[in-house]
């Protein structure tokens, strides 16, 4: 018989702890250490991210496998606590995680939100009434060979390799495939150079973004990379690394169930003190997004530098107008996404700040501020995700090119005369720009009237002999009329 999700009962109702009892709002599944959490730690609006109780979901599924499998945990409670765990996983119970993110540093209100909610689901489903505990306890049952200490950096990992490979980095890649797309289309466009935001000698708009494109898909490959130990889990370690209460191989066995169970190949962490006792891993993957965000940043800020005018800017670059840009000035139009791309990458920054000295806060077995890690952790992957899903959509796949506004400020570059130093000395060069930049002339009349042949200048001040071999930096060479 299928048992629908809900309580189905109205007002409150008793629950117990080792505390006392204290009386829950009885339309929910959570137990007396949930609500005395939300009593004593409502602090603001922040709650624990719902995807770290998804990750749990999957930790108490797998331990719920593996004590069934020992026959430690019999045939029928476990079969109600795995149906309760994949409404955990599903989202469907997402309700009755309530709790904030400023909780115990341990994060044990959280595990046993979860323990509680396990055991009273599953309690339901074998016809036992909530808060008795029975059949289905949420310590002995569902906790069975855990403790917060080792389940919470467990849930951790598995929610940060599931945000980071699921969310961040498809949306980085495609929008570096986006840049790259565009690079390509505009790989014979010569455009000026700036270096220290002055005027340098010239490259095209194709090797401009190639660079952009580049700069993003390293920063996946590193965000990638930094990921790798947070494949490796702290489960099996119980409260302080040594496994107790925890039956012998629990963490290897936990570690293969996860595996089959998310598709990432999770193993049991070699030293169960140091993933316990620290949360360097998590440290590393913020440091990571960290890495995203300062590339994005450089992208976001050269395009809104590129798009700006359009008559008393740069403007080399039209960015699609998605909105108004003003409350009283009509027809003005904003590059609404560099800017938002910009908060984000400040708010990533600036969380990974407070992971890397949270990361530091570990003392003697337990590093006690998982909580704020594992929050902002997740924050900075969702909204880097998001941030560059929007920004591919809605401004790099309809950005276009002002290229008048290119070839007029190629033309009037005073560094086209590098071309020249070669053949008449650097002095020279040097004194041709400062005269055509002081009486206004074009770097041409300037060269001829301090001696150069016109036809040597002619010949060696061609912007398109400047850029080098455009076509194979971004690896378009060809063989005959095909690209290869």
């Amino acid at each position: 018989m299928t048992i629908p999700i809900g309580t189905g009962q109205t007002g409150t109702r008793t629950e117990t702890d080792s505390m006392g009892s204290i009386r829950v709002p009885a339309e929910h599944y959570w137990g007396a250490q949930t609500q005395r959490s939300l009593i004593h730690f409502s602090i603001g609006d922040d709650r624990m991210p719902k995807s770290v109780y998804h990750a749990y979901g999957y930790v108490k599924k797998a331990a719920a496998t593996v004590n069934q499998s020992a026959g430690r945990l019999d045939d029928e409670r476990a079969r109600a606590i795995l149906q309760a765990t994949d409404e955990v996983i599903s989202g469907a119970l997402d309700a009755e995680f309530p709790l904030y993110v400023w909780q115990t540093g341990s994060g044990t209100q959280s595990n046993m939100n979860v323990n509680e909610v396990v055991a009273n689901r599953a309690s339901q489903l074998m016809g036992g009434q909530l808060g008795s505990k029975t059949p289905v306890h949420p310590n002995d049952h569902v906790n069975l060979g855990q403790s917060s200490n080792d389940t919470f950096p467990t849930a951790m990992h598995v929610a940060t390799v599931l945000e980071v490979t699921g969310h961040v980095l498809p949306r980085v890649r495609e929008l570096a495939g986006a840049v790259m797309d565009k690079a390509v289309g505009w790989v014979d466009v010569v455009k000026l150079g700036r270096t220290h935001l002055q005027d340098a000698t010239p490259l095209t708009v194709g090797q401009e973004w190639s660079g952009w494109a580049a700069q993003l898909r390293d920063a996946a490959d590193r965000l990638e990379a930094a990921l790798g130990p947070c494949h490796q889990l702290a489960a099996g370690g119980t409260a302080v690394g040594t496994g107790l209460n925890a039956p012998e191989g629990f963490g290897e066995q936990i570690a293969a169930q996860l595996t089959q169970l998310t598709g990432h190949a999770f193993v049991t962490a070699p030293n169960k003190f140091a993933a316990q006792g620290s949360l360097d891993a998590m440290v590393a993957v913020s440091a990571g997004l960290r890495g995203v965000a300062v590339a994005l940043m450089k992208i976001a800020n050269d395009m809104r530098w590129l798009a700006s005018g359009p008559r008393a800017g740069l403007h080399e670059l039209a960015l699609p107008a998605n909105e108004p840009g003003s409350s009283i000035m009509p027809g003005k139009v904003n590059p609404t996404q560099q800017e938002a791309m910009v908060m984000v990458c400040l708010q990533v920054i600036g969380e990974d700040q407070i992971v890397a000295a949270a990361g530091a806060q570990g003392n003697f077995e337990l590093n006690a501020m998982r909580p704020i890690i594992i929050n902002n952790v997740l924050h900075s992957a969702r909204i880097l995700g998001d941030a560059c899903d929007k920004l591919r959509r809605f401004s790099v796949e309809g950005t276009q090119l002002d290229e008048p506004r290119i070839a007029e400020l190629v033309r009037r570059s005073l560094m086209l005369v590098t071309a020249l130093s070669p053949t008449i000395g650097y002095d020279k060069a040097s004194a041709i720009a400062h005269k055509a930049d002081r009486e206004g002339t074009t770097l041409r009349e300037a060269a001829l009237a301090l001696g150069v042949d016109g036809g040597d200048f002619d010949r060696l001040v061609d912007p398109r002999t400047m850029v080098g071999n455009p076509h194979a930096d971004l690896g378009l060479l060809t063989l005959g009329p095909e690209p290869v």
